[in-house]
């Protein structure tokens, strides 16, 4: 490190690692300021694979749109496929309807149509 400092009234001097007008010494690409605006929305490229369940696969397609809109409008899309996959698992979870009509009834045994059987006292009286 040095301790040398120009004189009053002395122009700034350059040196050839100093860039000039934008441009390097070694005449590669100009340097520019650091941005620090967002990035505009880029599609993310991400492949997104079938799962064989149309219902699962339109929620899944739907992150899509997030591609196409700033970060901060990321999460209304995420949250709309989140509640729609959450509702699809609860739907495979719910039990299928009972068939409307009249209750079936039992039909009876082919040896009780005749009322022939009889029961009987199974009670036993232990004293002899």
């Amino acid at each position: 490190m040095s301790d040398w400092t120009p004189e009053a009234g002395t122009p700034p001097v350059s040196t050839p690692d100093d860039p000039v007008d934008g441009q390097p010494a070694d005449g590669g690409p100009a340097v520019t300021a650091p941005s620090f605006e967002p990035a505009g929305p880029a599609p993310l490229g991400v492949v997104r694979t079938p799962t064989g369940h149309s219902a699962v696969d339109a929620r899944l397609e739907r992150l899509a749109d997030a591609d196409h809109l700033p970060a901060d409008g990321h999460i209304e899309v995420y949250e709309d496929v989140h509640r729609g996959l959450r509702a699809e698992l609860t739907s495979l979870d719910s039990r299928p309807a009972a068939a409307s009509g009249p209750a079936p009834t039992p039909t009876p045994r082919a040896h009780d149509t005749q009322h022939t059987h009889r029961t009987h006292d199974t009670r036993h009286d232990n004293r002899s």
